[in-house]
């Protein structure tokens, strides 16, 4: 399960977080609009990962919108179990 403790906001104001969770791995961005979150399958870096592999969506940019982001990322884990396991197994 992912969790808060290595996401720190003040980081994400100035670069891009990334990180991977048993096959899925995810990228926090600070946009305009918002906290940008990506998720996409190992074992691609963002920019060698097809588009198509991608799923993004936008939260506030606040402490409540990271929690909301990992929520969504855990729920797209537990959703997509099997995508991210066979990841893990190429």
């Amino acid at each position: 399960m992912i969790t808060d403790h290595n996401l720190p906001l003040n980081y994400i104001k100035k670069e891009n977080l990334t990180g991977s969770y048993q096959g899925m791995r995810f990228m926090f961005t600070k946009e305009e609009e918002g906290l940008l979150v990506y998720i996409w399958p190992e074992p691609y870096c963002f920019e060698k990962t097809e588009d198509a592999k991608k799923t993004a969506k936008l939260f506030d940019f606040s402490e409540e919108g990271k929690l909301a982001a990992i929520d969504w990322m855990n729920e797209q884990y537990q959703a997509r179990k099997s995508e991210w396991q066979s990841a893990v197994d190429y």
